[in-house]
């Protein structure tokens, strides 16, 4: 009898947990958004040629890491690709075959990674994309540098350029491992030339973690240099429920917590769909991070790290403007580094619009005479002209900061630019300024429209968010000169 009291009182407590635990995911449902598009076959599936943790002992290569994207593509077609379209209301999808959205429209796909060699390379730089991406975020940037001599690899991270299902299960330790198959291809092509890192959002931080490793073990290659863009060097501290929210979604009726968000998949090269892990994953990898970032400056001399330049909007509605400066530049505490800030419109955009007025924290770091990085501030010239100036002070204190006229101009309607609006150019064919001239696939760029609600398959706050840069051209010569500077 006491054996049976003792199972009867074991079981009544777990079903008490798991009904606490229910009512809690219930209310993180309720108090995160729920979802209320239905699941598709690109949510659910999953694809067992994805690089994961099980395969890392088979794939010890770049080039087998290519072997094995090329089946997943083909695994994608067969899945995907060669199910029903699903009919009305999927005109725009991306896994409809022949719609506006689908990528199989260009040669080459962009979802995949891509090499661009150079018979006498002067460097290699390899291109990290961000959560959600593709190859296809830093594609421009890749063949500008490729122009110049350089050897360049695209990555494709592990679960993108696929399913959005593909973000449910990989972890940012699968996309480290592909980061260095990736490194050890490329190092071995340039030989004794600089390797230099670009990372776009999530990549930045893949890039830093990366440049640890190989500063703490003398077998790999040290990176010459780091180019950050909309680095995600910290999230806020809510991103931490993701990881709860995501345990909880195998619980009978909770699957949609799954994901954070459900959209339709009219972007060829971008998941609009966001799953519970990825962001779980991207707050455990700037977690790391910083905490190496904290510990490595700590014991080493600050000239040791790698010269890094970051480009990134004043605002930014994905990662902390304040933690690249607290969590990046000061703790590596070296004159070598640069922050590159994309300032709001301020003559569009008038203080009383404002949810947060930027102004704060751009005057701040402007006025800081103690910065031990160089600042460069993209502004207006001043607050009653469109043109844009670059203020640059040094890391040393004293003087008045240079001032550079960039020749280019605010665009009419833009307040700001945007985290993932930095990388691509004002001519880009899918997020650019104007849609191409006999353009194959969908136009995502600026879109001017007006009229009534519930009319258009896009959702109005993805029109409203920038998604080209008009001071690219600057991005691209600093981004040269950078490299160049290095050697």
């Amino acid at each position: 009898m006491k054996t049976m009291s003792g199972e009867n009182t074991s079981s009544g407590r777990t079903f008490r947990w798991l009904l606490i635990l229910a009512l809690f995911g219930l209310c993180l449902y309720l108090l995160l958004g729920r979802n209320t598009l239905s699941l598709q076959p690109w949510h659910t599936v999953r694809l067992a040629e994805e690089f994961s943790e099980e395969k890392r002992d088979s794939i010890k290569t770049f080039d087998q890491y290519l072997r094995l994207e090329e089946r997943l593509f083909k695994e994608l077609d067969q899945r995907i690709y060669g199910e029903p379209d699903g009919g009305k209301g999927f005109e725009l999808c991306r896994y409809r075959s022949g719609s506006p959205a689908d990528p199989h429209r260009l040669n080459p796909d962009w979802n995949r990674s891509f090499e661009l060699v150079s018979e006498k390379p002067s460097g290699g730089v390899l291109l990290l994309h961000g959560m959600s991406d593709s190859p296809y975020s830093l594609r421009a940037l890749g063949a500008t540098l490729n122009r110049r001599g350089y050897w360049v690899v695209g990555l494709r991270l592990p679960g993108h350029g696929t399913v959005p299902s593909g973000l449910k299960a990989v972890t940012w330790e699968e996309m480290d491992a592909a980061v260095g198959l990736a490194v050890q291809h490329l190092s071995a092509k340039i030989g004794r030339q600089p390797l230099h890192l670009i990372g776009y959002s999530t990549g930045a931080p893949l890039a830093l973690n990366y440049s640890l490793d190989a500063l703490e073990n003398q077998t790999l290659p040290v990176p010459a240099s780091l180019i950050l863009i909309s680095p995600a060097i910290g999230l806020h501290p809510a991103a931490g429920l993701a990881g709860i929210k995501n345990w909880l979604s195998v619980l009978p009726g909770l699957g949609h917590m799954a994901w954070l968000s459900i959209h339709p998949e009219f972007d060829p090269y971008k998941y609009n769909s966001f799953a519970t892990n990825a962001g779980n994953q991207v707050f455990r990898l700037t977690r790391t991070v910083s905490r190496r970032i904290a510990a490595w400056a700590q014991d080493n001399p600050p000239e040791a790290f790698p010269p890094t330049l970051i480009f990134k909007s004043t605002v930014d509605a994905t990662v902390s403007e304040n933690a690249v400066v607290d969590d990046l530049l000061n703790p590596l505490n070296s004159p070598r580094h640069e922050l590159v800030l994309f300032d709001i419109n301020r003559l569009s955009l008038k203080s009383s619009l404002l949810i947060a007025n930027p102004s704060p924290f751009t005057e701040r770091l402007m006025s800081d005479q103690s910065l031990p990085f160089a600042l460069t501030l993209v502004t207006n010239e001043n607050q009653e002209s469109l043109a844009v100036v670059a203020m640059r002070k040094g890391p040393q204190p004293g003087g008045s900061p240079e001032v550079s006229d960039l020749r280019l101009r605010w665009p009419r309607g833009v307040f700001s630019l945007s985290h993932v609006a930095l990388p691509f150019d004002p001519t880009d064919p899918l997020y650019g300024e104007q849609a191409p001239a006999g353009g194959t696939l969908i136009h995502l760029g600026q879109l001017d429209l007006k009229g009534e609600r519930n009319v258009l398959k896009i959702p109005y706050d993805w029109l409203l968010r920038m998604r080209y840069n008009p001071f690219y051209e600057y991005l691209e010569r600093r981004t040269m000169k950078w490299v160049e500077d290095v050697h």
